[in-house]
């Protein structure tokens, strides 16, 4: 699998375990429900909260990111749903593969 496939299926992960565990929070300490979306959700959030931060490492370094970006990449992680906002952020300044860039450019000629 390609370390930038990695980490953006880690960035969804991450945000969708931010949710449930918001989710469960609010059945917990406003609804007074119950505690097992809590229980569930900061498990797997904390799971993948690491999970995010190792492949954001591997991708910067693969990738050769520059400190600022990495810096906002592992940032992103800590308020809700915000690694989404940043992958997308950073896939559109990735550098276009080698024969994508050829295919637009002949695209363009005709």
């Amino acid at each position: 699998m390609q370390l930038y496939r990695l980490f953006r299926l880690t960035a969804f992960a991450e945000a969708v375990s931010w949710t449930g565990l918001l989710i469960g929070m609010y059945l917990k300490h406003v609804a007074e429900v119950t505690d097992a979306g809590v229980w569930l959700f900061g498990r797997l959030h904390g799971g993948l909260f690491v999970a995010y931060l190792v492949a954001t490492l591997l991708v910067a370094r693969a990738e050769r990111w520059s400190f600022v970006r990495t810096a906002v990449a592992l940032a992103a992680s800590v308020p809700p749903l915000t690694t989404l906002l940043v992958e997308r952020w950073l896939s559109r300044r990735r550098p276009a593969p080698a024969g994508q860039a050829v295919e637009e450019a002949v695209e363009e000629a005709v």
